[in-house]
């Protein structure tokens, strides 16, 4: 089976785990903004915005990065004027 970004079920999308695909971003701040950055674009081809997310799951490395990485998330979901307490894995959005 190909590797799919996302699924659309209709009320729903769910996507794939994201890792910062962009070999600039070297910190671990910049790495979360690509990841974020990378699901925004999915949500966006199915007609969502950061504000549909409603669900995600994070997987850090190093817990000493934990802080950087929160910090990062809540930036993110701050610019869009998300409900979304940052968490990360596989973010599900609502389709209203």
């Amino acid at each position: 089976m190909p590797y799919v970004q996302g699924v659309d079920l209709g009320s729903m999308i769910i996507t794939s785990g994201q890792i910062p695909v962009d070999p600039k971003t070297g910190t671990v701040a910049a790495q979360a903004r690509q990841s974020l950055e990378n699901v925004k674009a999915i949500i966006a081809a199915a007609g969502l915005s950061v504000a549909d997310i409603v669900k995600t799951t994070v997987f850090v490395k190093d817990l000493n990065d934990f802080a950087t990485v929160n910090a990062a998330y809540e930036a993110f979901f701050s610019e869009h004027r998300s409900r979304l307490a940052p968490a990360w894995r596989s973010p599900a959005c609502r389709k209203t």
